[in-house]
């Protein structure tokens, strides 16, 4: 009885094997659509149209990439989650519709962990602390230090409550043990515009926009947000080794697929991926644009992603912040 059980285990494990083959083999038999959550011209529709490019002269199918922002990344987001799993719907996946949101709404219309399948960790970038010239800060411990002498008087921008950057900044002064006052806006670039104009004291912004003004002198960059300092600006340290251990956020951006497409393909998507965004010319643009190429496995990714949730919705209770 034993070995009629395995013979029948055996043949539809086979069966499976052989469908999920014939799925990659016929893999793709129509154009891609790969869906934004985000608006056009951003970092993540840069990421999507670079490795979309590549990707479409690799399978011999045109790659369609489809911005829908709106709703925090919501609106996009749980389109990606409903369409069909047969490789033709990829979503461009980054930290506020996939690891932030889980955190800051009770009822969400999809499960970044349960509805998706991760494909790679396409690239990932720093943000910089930065602070107008008439703080009397120069250094992270130096305000710190200000910020302990002066609680609750002095002020961050950020693009708006429960965003990235306001969020960077909740995490900062929680392991740093300081409170300031928030400014949110419409946005990290008006948010910019009046740290600039010495409105509001400091924001957290990304790389790209802040080293032309910090090279200007008007704004002093005091850390930034990776691992290990930058080379766009290697002069400034990490925030971790300027005085607040264990400090990392990263802007990330990664590909996806909805949940249960055969894993052959999300296999074939993740070589394909993987190779093109280890492409010269393509590591080359994504650098200029301020970010790092990575291309890591879907173990990895998904791994990494569940560390992003679990730390974004421990900040967000801590700081008690709520959206909806």
């Amino acid at each position: 009885m034993r070995i009629v059980k395995l013979r029948s285990v055996a043949l539809v494990l086979v069966s499976i094997l052989g469908i999920s083959i014939t799925h990659a083999q016929s893999y793709p038999s129509k154009p891609i659509r790969f869906l934004v959550p985000a608006s056009p011209g951003g970092a993540p529709d840069f990421s999507a149209r670079l490795v979309g490019q590549h990707l479409s002269d690799a399978l011999g199918q045109t790659v369609i990439v489809d911005t829908r922002d709106g709703g925090r990344g919501i609106i996009g987001t749980e389109i990606g989650a409903k369409s069909a799993p047969d490789g033709h719907t990829l979503i461009l996946g980054y930290a506020g519709p996939f690891s932030i949101n889980p955190g800051l709404y009770q009822k969400l219309s999809y499960d970044p962990v349960r509805d998706f399948d991760p494909i790679t960790l396409i690239a990932a970038g720093q943000n910089i602390l930065v602070v107008n010239p008439s703080v009397a800060a120069k250094s992270v411990k130096e305000l710190i230090a200000l910020a302990k002498n002066k609680p609750d008087q002095l002020t961050f921008a950020s693009g708006g409550t429960g965003q990235s950057s306001h969020l960077s900044m909740e995490l900062f002064m929680w392991l740093a043990k300081i409170k300031m006052v928030h400014v949110p806006y419409k946005g990290n670039t008006p948010a910019m515009r009046d740290v600039l104009g010495g409105q509001v004291m400091m924001q957290f912004i990304a790389l790209t926009p802040a080293i032309p003004q910090i090279k200007l002198g008007k704004l002093r960059g005091l850390g930034v947000t990776g691992g290990k300092r930058s080379n766009a600006i290697p002069e400034v340290p990490t925030i971790a080794e300027a005085g607040v251990a264990g400090y990392q956020v990263l802007t990330w951006y990664g590909a996806f697929v909805p949940a249960k497409t055969p894993k052959a393909i999300t296999a074939k998507l993740n070589a394909e991926m993987v190779r093109i965004i280890g492409l010269p010319d393509v590591a080359d643009r994504f650098q200029r644009f301020g970010l790092d190429p990575v291309g890591n496995s879907s173990q990895e990714f998904g791994k990494y992603l569940r560390s992003e949730i679990s730390q974004w919705r421990e900040v967000i209770k801590e700081a008690k912040i709520q959206v909806d």
